[in-house]
């Protein structure tokens, strides 16, 4: 049997290695989940005197260090002073020292997006004039390198060991509990344990050089650590480790007392009920610490920021059971299936009620799956414009595929429960005339090791005759004994809908691999509705047709959902050029009657240069009017103007459209 399987297996970690390091590969080294979008002073531009402090705005709160904002001089020097800290919203800001020369300086960042990605970057402002720069290598290799290599396959390995450990005890408990004995699920479930427990140590030590310096060196550096202790990924890390604790206890409950109270035959109505007690307060237990492993992953990754996280994250914690009791139950279903005992066969039923756990689990993963779609890309183009959609795709054929592979399997599991039967006919008829003759026989001598041989081809012999010696006649029993399994695993292993099973099981395991890989690449890249947004800021949006001086106008409909809250705002821009610009705003009602608000404020952000938002604040000059003079655009390039409207003390709405300045 070690030969038959042993080749299998090792393509299927071929191939699991291949698929792990092309995906790995391709990833970018920091899938960078916040953007930066502002900075004062603002990206190349030129100022007359030295600011006191550099600030810089993201699209979302981000995790900083000591490190985290960096000002270099033209010769490469530290020039900023104390930590960086939170000014305000998702603005920060590090104070620069005082006096510092003309020239170019460069700020870099280095922080860690909500969804515990990081997110590095620089770019140059210059003071006075500009000036040459020996600036380049501004240190962020966060996320890339060997380390970030590593940490990608603590991430996948954490998942498998996750799937193993919770799918392998839901399917001893829930499918087949005399596996509680079997020493190959033991030895599986086991090793998920340990798979997790070691993956999620080496995340804990890999994480501050990773959202850092990305140096291999690093990885020891306490002062690191104690810095990711104190984030909500260390927590999260820490907590897994304290739920491994308490798994461990469960794996050793389920395969100690359980397995021997499984094991126990003809007990009696007490030992039954205590039997029946053990079995619901493992499963109890397990779905306790089950959901609470998956909640580590959900309460510091794509679940805990952004849309409705307080409906994505119990989402993501069923998801990700559901995936544990398919793929985790799939590969038991695989191990029981060529390593289970003759003496403890896998059952028809077993099988069957492993069928019912995979088809409840599909359905889970169909209904969450769609609902993380919708909200990781938020429209049908995003499937094929960005990466995380095209990840998506490919992940949903696989399922598709894996789906059609469980329908194959359930046709071997019919197959086999008819022949099962058959068999199980055929042999009461041929024990019983040969119990008969057992029990009329004599006991004799031991019989000779020919004998035992040609009994373990044809069955028990004239020859086989029990010797008066108890002992010789326990060595007969278990003789006999071992040719009766001997028997009943080949008659087993030569069942064609077990040998079919086992192929669409095998093929079933080997896509959910790959699947695994693609999975843990989403829960690494940038979600689509993301990628999209930014996208959309520097697209350009279809505008009114300039006039023949070089205006340029907008017309933005808005509805701030209150009384009176629909409307339009049309914005003149004129000349439209580098330099300063005139803006008019005007404020309709959907009549096209002047319509006065009680606020209006406009900004432009050039976001391909990471320029803005640079504020505008037009005064009200009469009904419906305002305008504003020497409105600067430093540099041509296709600028977001962002309208805020406000149309009472509550309703309020910003509206926006791309349009090419200069």
């Amino acid at each position: 049997m070690t030969r038959t399987i042993t080749p299998r297996l090792r393509t299927l970690v071929l191939l699991l290695l291949a698929v792990t390091g092309v995906l790995f590969a391709g990833a970018a080294p920091a899938s960078a989940h916040a953007a930066l979008t502002g900075s004062d002073p603002a990206q190349g531009v030129v100022v007359d005197r030295a600011p006191t402090q550099i600030s810089l705005t993201f699209s979302e709160q981000v995790a900083l260090g000591d490190n985290s904002l960096r000002v270099l001089d033209p010769k490469g020097k530290p020039v900023q002073s104390g930590r960086p800290a939170n000014v305000s919203g998702t603005t920060y800001a590090v104070r620069l020292h005082a006096g510092l020369a003309d020239g170019t300086y460069t700020v870099a960042y280095q922080v860690v997006s909500a969804d515990s990605h990081p997110v590095a970057g620089a770019y140059t402002f210059s003071i006075g004039a500009p000036s040459r720069t020996v600036v380049s290598d501004t240190g962020a290799g966060a996320g890339g390198g060997p380390v970030g290599l590593l940490y990608a396959v603590g991430r996948y390995l954490s998942y498998a060991g996750f799937i193993v450990l919770a799918g392998g005890a839901a399917f001893v408990l829930a499918c087949w509990r005399q596996g509680a004995g079997v020493r190959a699920l033991q030895r599986l479930v086991v090793g998920g344990w340990l798979t997790l427990t070691a993956a999620t140590l080496g995340l804990l030590l890999l994480r501050g050089s990773y959202t850092s310096s990305g140096r291999l060196g690093d990885v020891l550096d306490l002062d690191l650590l104690g810095q990711v202790l104190q984030t909500k990924t260390g927590a999260a890390l820490v907590s897994r480790l304290l739920l491994l604790a308490a798994a461990a206890l469960f794996v050793a409950v389920l395969f100690g007392a359980y397995a021997r109270r499984e094991e126990e035959e003809g007990a009696d109505g007490d030992a039954a009920a205590e039997r029946r007690d053990l079995g619901f307060g493992l499963a109890i237990g397990g779905v306790v610490v089950g959901a609470g492993l998956a909640a580590s992953w959900a309460m510091a990754e794509h679940a805990s920021t952004g849309l409705q996280p307080g409906v994505a994250m119990p989402v993501d914690i069923l998801h990700l059971l559901a995936v544990a009791c398919w793929f985790g139950g799939l590969t038991a279903l695989l191990v029981a299936l060529y390593r289970a005992p003759a003496d403890i066969p896998l059952g028809t039923d077993a099988v069957r009620r492993f069928s019912r756990l995979a088809f409840g689990s599909v359905l889970a993963l169909v209904a969450t799956g769609a609902y993380q779609s919708w909200r990781q890309l938020g429209s049908w183009s995003a499937f094929t414009d960005t990466r995380y959609g095209q990840l998506l795709l490919v992940k949903l054929g696989l399922v598709a595929v894996m789906v059609g592979l469980a329908w194959i399997s359930r046709r071997w599991t019919g197959r086999l429960a008819d022949g099962s039967a058959a068999e199980e006919a055929s042999g009461a008829a041929e024990d019983a005339p040969q119990a008969e003759a057992e029990e009329q026989a004599p006991l004799a001598t031991v019989p000779s090791g020919a004998a035992v041989a040609e009994a373990g081809e044809t069955g028990p012999t004239a020859e086989q005759e029990a010797p008066a010696d108890p002992g010789r006649a326990a060595q007969l029993a278990r003789q006999r004994a071992a040719v009766e399994t001997a028997r009943r695993k080949r008659v087993r292993d030569a069942d064609p809908g077990r040998a079919g099973l086992r192929r669409s099981v095998l093929a079933e395991a080997g896509v959910a691999l790959v699947l695994l890989a693609v999975t843990t690449a989403l829960t690494q890249t940038e979600p689509g509705r993301t990628e999209q947004e930014a996208r959309a800021a520097t697209a350009p949006a279809a505008s009114s047709p300039a006039d023949t001086s070089g205006a340029l106008t907008l017309d933005m409909p808005f509805d701030t959902g209150g009384k009176n809250g629909k409307g339009l705002v049309r914005i003149d821009l004129d000349p439209a050029r580098v330099g300063a610009n005139e803006m008019h705003l005007y404020v309709q009602r959907p009549d096209g009657s002047p319509y006065d608000i009680p606020e209006v404020k406009v900004a432009l952000t050039l976001k391909a240069k990471r320029i803005g938002p640079l504020p505008v604040a037009p005064e009200h000059i009469t009904t419906g009017h305002w305008a504003a003079d020497g409105v600067q655009v430093p540099m041509a390039g296709d600028w977001e103007v962002a309208v805020t409207v406000r149309t009472s003390d509550i309703d309020q709405v910003t509206v926006s459209k791309n349009a090419q300045i200069g």
